[in-house]
């Protein structure tokens, strides 16, 4: 019998909202809108189709302040993470939002509109509290502070939303379930207990030989949940993991699995992610959840240390058990015996046994190089599926990003690199100086803060789609701010292909150097106030903090620099 939904009801918003969804299609025409970010989409598919429940919209000030303070709604129910709507300045002014006021929601892939959401309130954020309360640490090196800091906007808007339609999905779409659909499955098949497991990994035979243990000892069924909206930067995308969890499912005894598809952006919360994670899959019809070590945890912080403890997510929801009235199974770490051709849980090992594994950057690195991946540790399917999206390193697509002032010499190194690159050959090479990005895109920006930010936003965005199609990006862009350079590491790790490869060159000539030099007299028009929010004139460069890189025209020749930048790339096996 599948568990109950949280706080008692599925708010499946599409279902209640069908009968009038014609009424609020026509409605949302004449409303004004917000297109909604990736982020926003994925919160906003889970709200309306009951995967949140309790939730009925974005959270009010009230609601959210409880959970980053409690863990708790303002009525008492237990939740985890807050799920909030932000906005700018500009958009409350432009959209008129107030109290009352009813804004369509629209899908950023195809402008529909999805929901109408009526403001409740319009309230500011501690951006520190919540890091520090939700998160554990003000860090930038945890990617949700990261994109708390340089993507979110500084209001939040809370209020219920009415369903017109949800989100259309083009790739999957059989492995795609609500939480209706799926309770509807077990209930044909009289699953009666079912194990869900959450990842955003591929799966190897540690994986199935756990998930099948799990289901055995409980006379259960298993639910192979994966997430397939946000994750880590740098993840596998979710194009090739779903292939990778087709190929293993058919390895389960015939009948005992399940595989459904998650639009899930994690956080990386660690133990407040595991509980969310928990609410989210009893919603779907779970009455067991798998929870792992280190449960949706980041990696390492600034200062090299893992941001929660190995077993923090266990814990936590070992506490609030009662409430989630979901039976949590710790994540049992297996391990591979060659004597006996088999995986064991590694605290029921004989002393003494010899025991094989490998390591997610030993995976990595002989996916990258094509070295050999035994059986024993993965399925051949599985295998081929993987080395399919992951080139060798030699024919993975990469960017480096030089910033530095105006005329700092970082256009004519990009030059310079693009011929050294296109003499090396096997990748396309692609140059992106900044200012032409901008005059070619959008001739109308301007220097302000927000303006800048905006270009680099479209940088990033072709660079990511260029690196994803395996060729050599040269970005140049002056890039002053630590938030927009950030963006576009962020944008490429997640979005330009097998291995992420990201690097940032800081052409550091001194300003004097940049301003003595500059022919075109661009500086001397800045100081005459002739151009506005000039980097080194009337706006602050920020020295970049972590740099792959620093170069400087007067210490070193053109030459010698696009030298050193090659080096990087073969010391990378990119070249």
């Amino acid at each position: 019998m599948a568990s109950n939904p949280h706080g008692g009801i599925l708010k499946d918003l599409v279902a209640r909202d069908e009968p009038i969804s014609g009424q609020l299609k026509d409605e949302a025409a004449k409303l004004k809108d917000i297109v909604l970010t990736e982020r926003q989409l994925c919160d906003l598919e889970l709200i309306i189709n009951g995967g949140f429940s309790p939730l009925e919209g974005f959270m009010n000030e009230a609601d959210y302040t409880s959970v980053v303070d409690t863990l708790r709604l303002s009525d008492g129910t237990l939740f985890a993470m807050p799920v909030t709507l932000d906005v700018s300045s500009a958009d409350i002014e432009r959209l008129g939002i107030v109290p009352g006021a009813r804004i369509a929601l629209r899908d950023p892939r195809d402008d529909e509109a999805l929901a109408i959401i009526t403001i409740d309130d319009v309230y500011t954020y501690d951006r520190v509290k919540e890091s520090i309360h939700v998160f554990g640490a003000d860090d930038p090196a945890h990617p949700s502070v990261a994109y708390l800091r340089n993507r979110v906007k500084p209001f939040y808007v809370g209020g219920k939303v009415q369903a017109i339609q949800a989100p259309s999905h083009f790739d999957y779409v059989a492995l795609r379930y609500t939480p209706t659909e799926l309770r509807a499955h077990f209930k044909k098949l009289a699953w009666r207990r079912v194990v869900a497991f959450q990842t955003r990994n591929p799966m190897h035979r540690a994986h199935r030989e756990l998930t099948v243990r799990a289901a055995r000892q409980r006379q259960a069924n298993v639910l192979i949940h994966p997430v397939v909206g946000l994750t880590k930067p740098g993840d596998v995308d979710h194009y090739t993991r779903v292939r990778v969890y087709e190929a293993i499912m058919a390895k389960y005894p015939n009948g005992m699995g399940h595989l459904a598809l998650l639009p899930l952006a994690m956080r990386m919360a660690g133990p407040r992610e595991a509980v969310w994670h928990a609410i989210i899959r009893k919603n779907f019809g779970a009455t067991h959840f798998i929870v792992g070590r280190d449960h949706a945890g980041p990696g390492k912080n600034s200062q090299g240390k893992d941001f929660y403890g190995p077993y923090d997510a266990q814990e936590l929801v070992e506490k609030y058990k009662d409430e989630l009235e979901i039976e949590m199974v710790p994540f049992q770490q297996m391990t591979y015996l060659p004597s006996t051709d088999e995986y064991q849980p590694i605290d029921e090992i004989p002393a003494g046994a010899q025991t094989l594994d490998i390591s997610g950057t030993e995976l990595r690195r002989r996916l990258k190089t094509g070295a050999h991946i035994p059986d024993w540790f993965s399925y051949e399917a599985v295998v081929t599926r993987l080395r399919e999206s992951y080139p060798p390193r030699n024919k993975q697509g990469f960017v480096l990003c030089l910033t530095g002032y105006y005329n700092s010499g970082k256009d004519i190194i990009a030059k310079a690199l693009q011929v050294a690159l296109n003499e090396q050959g096997g990748r396309s090479v692609s140059l992106l100086l900044g200012e032409t990005v901008r005059d070619d895109i959008n001739a109308k920006a301007g220097f302000t803060p927000d303006e800048r930010h905006e270009n680099l936003q479209r940088i990033s965005f072709v660079a990511g789609e260029l690196a994803r199609a395996g060729a050599a990006v040269i970005a140049s862009p002056i890039a002053p701010e630590e938030r927009s350079r950030a963006l576009v590491k962020d944008t490429v790790l997640q979005n330009g292909g097998a291995g992420g490869n990201f690097f940032l060159i800081h052409v550091a000539t001194p300003l004097e150097h940049c301003e003595s030099t500059d022919r075109r007299g661009i500086y001397a028009q800045a100081r005459r106030g002739e151009i506005r929010g000039f980097v080194g004139v009337d706006t602050e460069y920020e020295v970049p903090k972590k740099a792959d890189l620093v170069v400087d025209v007067t210490t070193q020749n053109i030459p010698s620099i696009v030298h050193s930048i090659v080096l990087l790339l073969e010391t990378t096996s990119l070249l």
